[in-house]
């Protein structure tokens, strides 16, 4: 039996979740029916309209086998002006198209006499337990995660996360949160995970190597190569610009590392972090609310959180997940359920 731990020292907020980051939810739509074990997540960074009040963020790339959407303006700009939404890697058309379109809706004038709109979209390749083929996500299913969007939300194999698989073994949404004391303040990182990635014999759980034992559990084909992907989020209220929320998104590589990961060829890992001290309007006429960023010096605790809260979302989205069954049989095993034959 396996209990979930805590990650590292500092503490949990009070949901231990990206949403601990005061304005920030996530909302979910889960297509769970026979071969379709798909979904769309949906983390909305503030309340507001992103086009008008766009927020600094910024993007690392760790292993670059990925199709998502939106990076490259957002390496550039730095700053976010969409929703993030996660999904599989053959519907990242369809909801991007439908975050244009929702964008449009709340701004008529986008791709007219105001600029057009970068829709931002992650993906992970579910084709293992969904039927990816189908290209069963549809704009309506990218309105009703937006729509449900909550400080409350569910993990495991739900939204985005209802087909992906980590360590050959059910994988999906998890999050975390950590609080760092940084110069007499306390601040906020919350981590969001779409853990698709990994293989059961690296499996590491708080520093303990558990994959060799949870393996004897299960009969096994051969070793197969790393497939899988990773797409990792982090928010902060800690006042940062874009450079310095670059560097705070290269430390999720740690997190992701504790866990067993090797980033390997085929395997898309991706973060993106964004703060929500400051906005940016999108008129150049109207004046930017800016806080004076952290110094470089003082960023450590913010580190320290951000490495913690990415891999405890990854653990917790092992946890949260339960066992699913998909296209042409194929079944992934929860931690939970497979964790059971171990020895107390």
């Amino acid at each position: 039996m396996l209990t979930l731990p805590h990650i590292g020292r500092l503490p949990a907020g009070p949901l231990n979740a990206i949403s601990d980051v005061a304005g920030v939810t996530v909302g979910h739509a889960t297509l769970a029916q026979g071969a379709i074990q798909t979904g769309v997540t949906v983390i909305r960074p503030h309340g507001g309209d992103l086009f008008r009040d766009k927020l600094p963020a910024a993007a690392t790339v760790f292993n670059g086998f990925g199709k998502s959407i939106g990076l490259l303006q957002v390496q550039e700009l730095g700053v976010l002006e969409t929703p993030i939404a996660l999904t599989n890697t053959l519907s990242v058309g369809a909801v991007a198209t439908a975050q244009i379109r929702s964008a449009i809706d709340g701004n008529p004038e986008i791709g007219r006499s105001d600029p057009t709109i970068n829709p931002l979209v992650f993906e992970c390749n579910d084709g293992y337990l969904n039927d990816i083929q189908a290209m069963a996500v549809t704009a309506e299913h990218y309105r009703q995660a937006l729509d449900s969007a909550a400080p409350e939300f569910a993990q495991g194999a739900v939204g985005a996360g209802r087909g992906m698989s980590s360590f050959d073994l059910k994988g999906g949404i998890g999050s975390a949160s950590r609080y760092a004391e940084v110069g007499g303040n306390r601040y906020c990182v919350g981590a969001l995970v779409l853990s698709n990635f990994g293989k059961l014999p690296a499996l590491t759980l708080a520093g303990q190597h558990v994959g060799p034992q949870l393996l004897a559990l299960r009969q096994m084909a051969g070793e197969t190569p790393e497939m899988g992907s990773i797409i990792m989020i982090i928010a902060t209220d800690a006042p940062l610009d874009a450079r310095q929320l670059g560097r705070l998104a290269t430390r999720c590589g740690i997190g992701l590392g504790r866990t067993g990961s090797i980033y390997g060829h085929g395997s898309g890992d991706l973060a993106l972090a964004f703060s929500t001290a400051q906005t940016v309007p999108y008129r150049p006429h109207e004046a930017i609310r800016q806080n004076a960023c952290l110094h470089d010096s003082l960023l450590d605790p913010l580190f320290e959180a951000v490495a913690d809260s990415t891999e405890q979302a990854i653990v917790n989205a092992l946890f949260a997940a339960q066992t699913v069954s998909g296209r042409d049989g194929h079944q992934r095993l929860s931690l939970s359920e497979l964790a059971a034959g171990l020895p107390t």
